[in-house]
């Protein structure tokens, strides 16, 4: 016998009948809210080559990717993010489109994460991306629609956090590109002992002190006067946290009290990010189920300078969520269809009629009339006979 021939990778999954039905759930209310909006929605190839995802600044680590070859050797990798391709995809396809552009997906990515215990490596996204606009405006489009995807979960509760990556990346002059990831990484889980001491191996200095307090800034709005504290004369970071502010103040009044919180440690590893990026999360579930914020540099990468900004949910997350408080109930067949020798053509058809007036038909598969009556009465199904019969 093969030795992996009876399971899936590590990372994946089959997903039956009432996982299946709750995907799809989250999946059609989603992407209904996103063409109400205005989104259309595009679909990216499962394989891409690698040269989308090598980028000079690092945007994915490339050791996160599934890699393959095509038959004349060029290096593949298995779709490990949405917004590059669509990035890709809008520089090409779609350059000489007016802007703004609104493009909404529900599609599967792939990341080779060995070192997470209960790993996800594929996952299933749904999302938007709001292309080439750079204003205020469109920001809050985006994040008033992450708001409404959140509240749209049938969870019991959510919340949306906000950062800026401009306030991280103010503190980083004095840092290499290996100890910047190192350190994005520790402040991102929130790993204090071991960010202190990395930091204290560089001299003293206000850019180092003002990283070590960062996976602590979150909370309500008194994370304001502390984060302004910490960046005193550091322009940039000031900036960022006035902008925060903003958006902030626009944001809360939109849901109850402590729905949305502050949180400048978030600095998600996708680098492209540029200024406010966010994370939602949902009742009875721990991790984040919605992740996103400004990217202003992507597409230049591909040739077409414009400004972005989007979020992705991650629809396996809510449906799970979701089938703690309300699992959904599956349709089952209420209609057998039985026909002797003959009558084929006409059982077929009427079967097609029957389903077309809003029955579940199955048509059955015995090939005797007794065990066809005996299936219909242990499943409760209305039994239609051929030559003309209704039980």
């Amino acid at each position: 016998m093969n030795r992996f021939d009876l399971i899936t990778p590590e990372g994946t999954r089959d997903l039956l009948f009432e996982e299946c039905a709750a995907v799809k759930s989250v999946e059609g209310r989603l992407l209904k809210m996103f063409s109400d909006r205005g989104y259309s929605e595009v679909t990216t190839p499962g394989l891409e080559f690698y040269d989308v995802f090598d980028s000079k600044s690092r945007y994915f680590p490339q050791e996160s990717m599934y890699k393959l070859v095509d038959n004349r050797s060029r290096l593949m990798v298995v779709r490990p993010d949405t917004t590059m391709p669509i990035a890709r995809m809008t520089a090409t396809r779609l350059k000489d489109r007016a802007l703004p552009i609104r493009l909404c997906y529900s599609q599967s990515v792939f990341r080779n994460r060995p070192g997470m215990r209960g790993r996800r490596d594929e996952i299933r996204q749904t999302g938007i991306e709001l292309i080439g606009a750079g204003t205020k405006r469109a920001e809050l489009e985006v994040l008033s629609m992450a708001l409404d995807s959140l509240r749209s979960f049938r969870t019991g509760g959510s919340r949306l956090e906000l950062g800026h990556i401009g306030f991280f990346k103010a503190f980083l002059s004095e840092f290499d590109s290996d100890t910047v990831e190192e350190i994005r990484s520790l402040i991102e889980y929130k790993n204090y002992p071991a960010l202190d001491d990395l930091l204290s191996e560089f001299p003293q200095s206000a850019d180092r002190d003002a990283l070590k307090h960062l996976p602590r800034l979150f909370g309500g709005t008194e994370v304001f006067d502390k984060a302004a504290a910490i960046a005193k004369g550091n322009s940039a970071a000031l900036a960022a946290l006035e902008d925060l502010k903003k958006t902030y103040g626009v944001l809360s009044g939109m849901m109850e009290k402590g729905s949305i919180t502050i949180d400048l440690g978030l600095v998600n590893r996708m680098d492209y990010y540029t200024g406010i990026v966010m994370k939602g999360y949902v009742e009875g579930f721990g991790e984040a189920v919605l992740s996103g914020g400004r990217y202003d540099n992507l597409l230049a990468d591909f040739g077409l300078d414009v400004p972005a900004v989007g979020f992705a949910v991650n629809t396996d997350s809510v449906a799970r969520a979701e089938m703690k408080t309300e699992p959904p109930v599956l349709r089952s067949a209420d209609t057998l269809v039985f026909w002797e020798d003959g009558y084929e053509a006409e059982a077929l058809s009427l079967a097609g009629k029957l389903t077309a007036e809003g029955r579940t038909v199955e048509t059955a598969v015995c090939d005797d009339k007794e065990s066809a009556v005996r299936y219909a009465a242990e499943h409760g199904m209305k039994l239609y006979t051929l030559p003309g019969e209704v039980q």
